[in-house]
């Protein structure tokens, strides 16, 4: 398995992650548990910030917490000086909880509803990225009835098909999110957008997609969404202060993987809003990004132990661990692909192939197949790599499992930022109807 950040080697053979032994982690905390590097993550955010700063235009770097949502990953990104994108009241009142600087907040979505908006606009966050029309007059009307005026950025689709799974391709013409700049709908919505009283049109949105693993696909989208912004402050007079970009730069997860560095996206988007906005406009528009993945992704190491195993000779080895698609479900969802190593026994030589198989009902509960390891025995520790995007983000309680804890580990220290759920938990929300309660016995 790739080492990650801090991760590494240590004298008694066991995966070590930001200095915490993980077996001690086991001990302490249990399985399945998702362990974040936290270095790491800083590390991440800060190559985007020293990236745009290096480019010299005026740019936020909002982290999107689709990826990993808690109230301690909410600070840390305030810290780090990032802003933030939420999509969801969940997402929003999480971020409320942590203290974060409510004007650096973005509200995405293609469905907010009215209870979402309206606390929001209560909250008073920095701007709404809007999806479709019934959104602009949706806002508009509640922020009047608020009497305040909102920021906005409209979310158009260039026409551009990043290189990544069909389910996590957005910037196309075919795609659920966002006004079409092609047939006409961006350039309407920009008109509509502009005339309503209790909206103030900042700019413009896009996103093409999410692992992305080249440059071009930026480019060009760039190139489109300025050639958009041109032809509308020619024809209309409406000039865009801020362009968002949006994300989905890709990580390694794979042997094979080819992510470029921060720098590289960074430096190739800056370039194309400098060559594509200058001619037309005077001072070149904020620039906006949301990197998730890219900044969590391969800070995640999932820590799971080796129950049962199914041998079957000439097909393959199934080893079972205590966790599975409701702590990760984007192999069943995604086809994903990890990398895995036995964390108690991580200088051991490869003996085997095995498949990872989860403990859910379900025979496509399978977290990787065909993974090179030493001899698995029961009791065993599997460290799974980069899975610290869309992992808890994803989990369920799919056969009533609990979901895992989270840990922080930075120098040596390891903090618990989400607790483990307990048995109460899983049923704390249950209610049973006055008509089915249990009867006392007639005999009692």
């Amino acid at each position: 398995m790739f080492l990650h950040g801090t991760s590494t080697i240590n004298a008694q053979g066991h995966l070590e992650i930001g200095g915490c032994d993980t077996v001690e982690l086991k001990e302490q905390y249990g399985t399945p548990l998702y362990i974040v590097d936290e270095a790491l993550v800083r590390q991440r955010s800060r190559e985007y910030v020293e990236a745009f700063k290096a480019s010299g235009l005026s740019f936020q770097v909002a982290y999107a917490s689709k990826a990993f949502c808690t109230l301690a990953m909410c600070r840390l990104a305030e810290e780090e000086g990032l802003s933030l994108d939420v999509v969801s009241e969940g997402e929003l009142h999480t971020a409320l909880e942590a203290g974060f600087p409510v004007q650096r907040i973005h509200f995405h979505g293609n469905n907010k509803t009215p209870e979402e908006i309206q606390m929001a606009i209560t909250a008073g966050i920095g701007c709404f990225v809007v999806d479709n029309f019934i959104e602009i007059h949706l806002l508009n009307a509640i922020a009047k009835d608020n009497g305040v005026k909102v920021n906005v950025l409209l979310r158009v689709t260039p026409g551009v098909e990043a290189h990544t799974h069909e389910y996590i391709s957005t910037g196309q013409t075919d795609s659920k999110f966002g006004f079409d700049i092609g047939n006409g709908s961006a350039y309407e919505a920009v008109s509509l957008a502009a005339s309503q009283s209790n909206l103030n049109l900042l700019g413009l949105h896009s996103h093409i997609g999410s692992q992305i693993f080249e440059v071009e696909g930026f480019q060009m989208a760039v190139e489109r969404v300025a050639a958009f912004a041109v032809k509308v402050k020619q024809e209309t007079d409406v000039t865009f202060q801020v362009v968002n970009l949006g994300g989905g730069f890709g990580i390694r997860y794979m042997d094979g993987d080819t992510p470029l560095k921060v720098s590289e996206y960074v430096k190739a988007i800056t370039d194309a809003v400098k060559e594509h906005f200058a001619a037309a406009y005077t001072t070149l528009p904020e620039i906006w990004v949301e990197p998730g993945r890219s900044i969590v992704g391969d800070a995640g190491t999932t820590l799971y132990t080796v129950g049962t195993s199914k041998d079957i000779p000439g097909v393959r080895k199934y080893v079972a661990v205590d966790g599975g698609m409701t702590d990760n479900p984007r192999p069943a969802l995604y086809e994903s692909k990890y990398e895995a190593t036995l964390a108690n026994r991580a200088n051991d030589s490869v003996e085997e192939t095995v498949s990872i198989a989860g403990k859910c009902c379900e025979s496509g509960d399978m977290l990787i197949w065909d993974v090179e390891l030493p001899k698995v025995n029961t009791g065993d520790l599997l460290a799974v790599s980069c899975t610290g995007a869309y992992n808890y983000a994803m989990a369920s309680n799919y056969n009533r499992i609990r979901r895992p804890a989270v840990v922080f580990v930075n120098e040596g220290q390891s903090d618990i930022v989400v607790r483990r759920e307990s048995l109460n938990d899983i049923v704390a929300n249950d209610l049973i109807p006055a008509r089915i309660q249990k009867q006392p016995s007639l005999n009692a």
